[in-house]
């Protein structure tokens, strides 16, 4: 249940704390999703996989991972985010662990959908803490903390899972992984609390307001392009990387750990350092539409080199245009997670980011499919999509701007 007793105090510290959980959980998230990657070219060669049967485990996940961003955004509104991530965590966990008793291609890709229902929850619970913690000009920081954590799991997951396969197996990895979410639900049950109702007397937090009518405003659109156009780059980095090194550079199992280190460690300074930016710009007196979108065209334009990593004449100098691109796309994603606080009432913050993840994630499903495709057709050539890459950030940029220019609150009562 969802408890209202008084924090700890102080204040200021224990918002802290549930950042930390928030960063932890977030971690976490991305071990267990980043598993079968890092065994992709392993499985693919004892189960003879084909790369349009890889690509159809992999958005198994993102397909029903999409709509469950839907159903969790919603939910997570309802109960609240204690209780909605308790059920979540559990779900995920068993999901993990589950994969490692997969035989075939479709029991791979049924314990993956079960695996993204319960995952769906967790950028939404975060983003809604988030808003009911933290002041305005925090939020893109505390953001960039506990997203983060995505790269600090891409991190540690290829150090101790090529580790675990080699010494007990592949399916153990899966097992290991999986159950590190009960150990972080312990922590999450005995330390979270929600935020006193008058946390932010200058936002109240309104009634709930009708989905139909959250999609009637440009504001829940700019979020949706945001998401739509930027999210399936960073699948694409996420599941295909380990993938593009070893077909390109020849990078086995025991291998992949430091290039993929080097990529998530840089990717993690940038997630901070988006974050950081925005709401430093924001302390020195820039309003939140200049602050986040210069931030956020900052990171566009960074990307842009990314076009050319399949042409890099070695591994590293590949390794360093990705790194930069993952840096890049991740204080891209803690500006726009903050958008959805900026511009719409805590009571909608994990409805809206629900729907953004939606997109998302769906972007994500046909850019993997065709990605699968792409590289059957064309022997394992990453050019094509490599250049999509390079170019979505600041396509997105622009369409965002055009949607929300100021980024002014969404009003509903003329609808």
């Amino acid at each position: 249940m969802t408890s209202t007793a008084a924090p700890p105090t102080p204040r200021l510290g224990y918002r802290w704390t549930i950042c930390a959980l928030l960063f932890a959980v977030t971690t976490i998230n991305y071990m267990d999703r980043q598993v079968l990657s890092i065994l992709a070219p392993t499985l693919q060669r004892e189960l003879t996989w084909s790369e349009s049967q890889y690509a159809a485990v992999v958005y198994s996940f993102t397909l029903v991972y999409a709509f469950g961003f839907l159903i969790a955004g919603r939910w997570l509104d309802r109960v609240g985010v204690r209780r909605g991530f308790a059920t979540a965590v559990i779900l995920w966990s068993v999901a993990a662990m589950s994969t490692a008793f997969a035989r075939t291609t479709a029991a791979f890709a049924a314990a993956r959908g079960m695996l993204g229902l319960g995952e769906s929850a967790n950028f939404p619970g975060s983003i809604k803490s988030v808003g009911e913690w933290f002041p305005k000009d925090e939020r893109a920081l505390a953001t960039g903390i506990f997203n983060a954590g995505t790269n600090t799991g891409a991190i540690v997951t290829p150090l101790v899972v090529p580790w675990i396969a080699l010494t007990w197996g592949w399916r153990w990895a899966f097992v290991a992984v999986g159950a590190l979410g009960f150990l972080w639900l312990l922590l999450w049950l005995a330390l979270y609390r929600s935020p006193p109702a008058d946390t932010h007397p200058a936002e109240p937090d309104g009634a709930r307001v009708p989905w139909i009518r959250l999609l009637g405003v440009r504001q829940t659109w700019a979020i949706v392009v945001g998401k739509l156009m930027a999210d399936p780059i960073w699948w694409f980095y996420l599941y295909w990387l380990p993938k593009f090194l070893d077909a390109k550079y020849g990078i086995k199992l025991a291998q992949v750990a430091l290039p993929l280190i080097v990529v998530y460690l840089v990717a993690d300074v940038g997630s901070i350092a988006g974050g950081w930016l925005s709401s430093g710009l924001m302390k020195r007196g820039w309003t939140a539409n200049r602050a986040r979108k210069t931030a956020m065209l900052l990171m566009a334009l960074v990307i842009v080199p990314t076009a050319f990593a399949p042409h890099a004449s070695s591994m590293w100098t590949a390794v360093l245009i990705v790194s930069v691109a993952a840096a890049a796309h991740q204080g891209w994603s803690a500006n726009v997670y903050t958008l959805a606080s900026d511009m719409f009432p805590p009571s909608a913050v994990a409805s809206i980011s629900g729907i953004g993840g939606f997109a998302g994630a769906m972007g994500g499903v046909l850019f993997q499919w065709l990605t699968g495709h792409i590289l059957d057709a064309t022997g394992s050539n990453y050019a094509s999509i490599f250049a999509v890459c390079g170019f979505a950030y600041v396509t997105a940029w622009t369409l965002i701007h055009i949607l929300a220019p100021r980024l002014e609150p969404a009003r509903f009562k003329d609808l």
